[in-house]
């Protein structure tokens, strides 16, 4: 418990929010009920608010509530929502044809969407992509053209990383509850090893990748590895950012033994770190991207870029998915990259990170129960602890969370000790908007950190 003798801090009114009712109100608590009947126990929401519409960076509840949104459906809306070139091409797809698959009969969108992607993605060399549906299915995937085109089995991931939830997404998947637990057994030849976190380990990136080759060249054999797959920041990890030097020193031990090296960048990706593609922050080049969440504006699309005699390793039929770039996905990610290029989106996630973080230290200050700001970009996180020390304060982190959400301001907790409040705002969102909400953040954790 922490004591202050300033003054009590006062909740800010609302401006651009509007709270009608309670959060979540009676019409949301109703859907609820009706939830807890037909949708299983396991699919969890952070916030029970029924949205009926959303634009920007507002969402509105079945209640008349409106929010703002600091989480971007988990980085997917970061052109904002309803943006309009994607709504615009998502009706002219849909008006056209939903669906033919891709492996059956092609169509135009899916060649531009990988076109583009052979455009943006780092490196300069040839590239060929291969579209999914899912975050998951494209490190998956990655995984089996790295397989392929090395004649190797065995795939490095790192402490504190996310990759999914298929099977062996899990097994790459560190945090055990709630993505592991109970589902087993995983596949084989998945090995872990430490990854940086300046927070905690207080190693310089070359230091922190030379542990880390250590224990792959001791334990697995560099001759062996097929792929090093790892997120430039670490998401449901806790918004990580490695200590400068360590990806480019993986990066180079990967190119001189033959390791195809896999980028991670399902949530960093699409300017959401202030470069399209967080690997560009130390001009890494990775041979494998994967891709998905901001890519579509909200539709579900991924994949994987990289390499073309890799990506072709992998014979016909190899590869692909019945879903997998489906037209009217293809179309929203064309309206979304054609948005971030025409609206500057790099540009506007360092403006928020320039406006966030200078705010986040000084409560940093002020608190004391603050251990760590970090992120780049509109991936920004707070890590939380108990005054004097570094130990995890998951308690505290819920208490701000749900402060946050009883104001009317989305926020998501992450971390492998669920001590992290991560800020992942549309990059469209007005300063006008970020303002506000922070103000309502600010408030959440000074009046908690009393507590």
């Amino acid at each position: 418990m922490t004591t202050s003798t300033a003054a009590e801090p006062q909740a800010p009114a609302p401006r651009q929010r509007r709270l009608q009712t309670e959060i979540p109100g009676p019409v949301s608590r109703a859907l609820q009920e009706r939830r807890a009947n037909a949708v299983a126990a396991g699919v969890a929401s952070t916030l029970p608010a029924y949205i009926t519409s959303a634009s920007g960076g507002l969402l509105t509840d079945a209640d008349g509530n409106v929010l703002i949104d600091f989480g971007s459906g988990i980085a997917v809306t970061s052109v904002g929502h309803s943006a309009p070139e994607v709504v615009d091409r998502v009706r002219e797809q849909a008006a056209l044809f939903t669906h033919t698959c891709f492996m059956v009969t092609p169509y135009e969108g899916y060649v531009e969407v990988c076109e583009a992607l052979a455009e943006l993605t780092p490196g300069d060399h040839a590239k060929k992509s291969v579209l999914f549906n899912s975050g998951a299915e494209a490190v998956e995937n990655a995984v089996k053209i790295a397989r392929t085109a090395t004649g190797r089995q065995a795939v490095v991931v790192f402490d504190h990383a996310y990759h999914g939830r298929t099977n062996l997404t899990m097994g790459m998947t560190a945090k055990s509850v709630p993505y592991k637990h109970g589902f087993g057994p995983f596949a084989p030849e998945v090995y872990r090893v430490p990854g940086s976190y300046p927070y905690r380990d207080g190693l310089a990136g070359p230091e922190a990748a030379r542990q880390a080759i250590d224990r792959i060249e001791k334990q697995i054999g560099g001759d062996q590895v097929a792929a090093v797959v790892l997120e430039p920041i670490q998401g449901e990890g806790g918004f990580i950012e490695p200590a400068p030097g360590f990806l480019p020193a993986i990066s180079s031990w990967c190119k001189a033994n033959g390791v195809v090296f896999v980028a991670d960048e399902v949530q960093t990706g699409f300017c959401r770190t202030g470069n399209w593609f967080a690997s560009q922050h130390e001009d890494v080049v990775p041979d494998l991207v994967c891709t998905a969440k901001g890519i579509a504006g909200g539709l579900p699309l991924a994949a994987v870029t990289g390499r073309a005699a890799l990506l072709d390793a992998v014979g016909p039929g190899g590869l692909g998915g019945t879903y997998g770039g489906n037209p009217i996905a293809c179309a929203a990610a064309l309206g979304a990259i054609e948005t971030m290029r025409n609206d500057g989106l790099t540009g506007s996630a360092k403006r928020i990170e320039e406006l966030v973080l200078p705010r986040l230290r000084a409560l940093a200050e002020e608190t004391g129960v603050i251990g760590d700001i970090r992120g780049r970009g509109a991936m920004l996180a707070a890590e939380f602890v108990k005054p004097g020390t570094n130990e995890p304060d998951a308690d505290l982190t819920k208490r701000i969370a749900a402060a946050c959400h009883a104001q009317g301001v989305v926020v998501l907790t992450c971390g492998t000790y669920g001590n992290i409040v991560r800020l992942l705002p549309p990059l469209s969102l007005s300063n006008e908007l970020l303002d506000e909400g922070l103000a309502v953040l600010e408030y959440a954790i000074a009046t908690e950190a009393r507590k």
